[in-house]
């Protein structure tokens, strides 16, 4: 069952992970709307929800800087860089990964209370994660086509 829902975290990734050779450093701060989040801040969001559920969801011991969450947040502007985006990308990925893996299969219909979603198996939690993850990919590709 890990290795199973293993992949389907590493295939519901690709939605994101696909666009990667058509981002250019220039594409980060486009936005759909001037009240909207920009490329850069929706990578940036994306690596730091999934640490939050390595840490939050599957108990791994992982330190946390949210930039991206909580009231009162809003894009600033400062996610720029392309190759550190790639990178806290690559890392978040790696650790959610080993977060899985280190699940029992008995794991999986436990459960888990968080503020954001209540108390579900932590099954459910990882489809919350691949779909998160894929929501705002959608919205990446939306500003790589449309935005400015």
């Amino acid at each position: 069952m890990t290795q199973q829902l293993l992949q389907l975290y590493k295939m519901g990734r690709t939605r994101l992970s696909n666009q990667f050779p058509n981002i250019q450093e220039k594409d980060l701060v486009k936005k759909l709307h001037p009240k909207s989040n920009s490329i850069g801040f929706l990578l940036r969001h994306i690596s730091e929800v999934e640490n939050l559920f390595a840490k939050n969801v599957f108990g791994l011991d992982v330190r946390v800087k949210a930039l991206t969450i909580g009231k009162g947040i809003h894009d600033s502007g400062k996610f720029i860089h392309l190759e550190e985006e790639l990178k806290e990308l690559s890392a978040s990925e790696a650790t959610l990964e080993r977060a899985i893996l280190m699940q029992k299969e008995e794991d999986w219909d436990k459960t888990v209370t968080t503020a954001e979603f209540g108390t579900v198996t932590k099954t459910e939690a990882l489809a919350r994660i691949v779909s998160h993850t894929a929501y705002h990919a959608g919205q990446i590709g939306l500003i790589l086509k449309y935005g400015a």
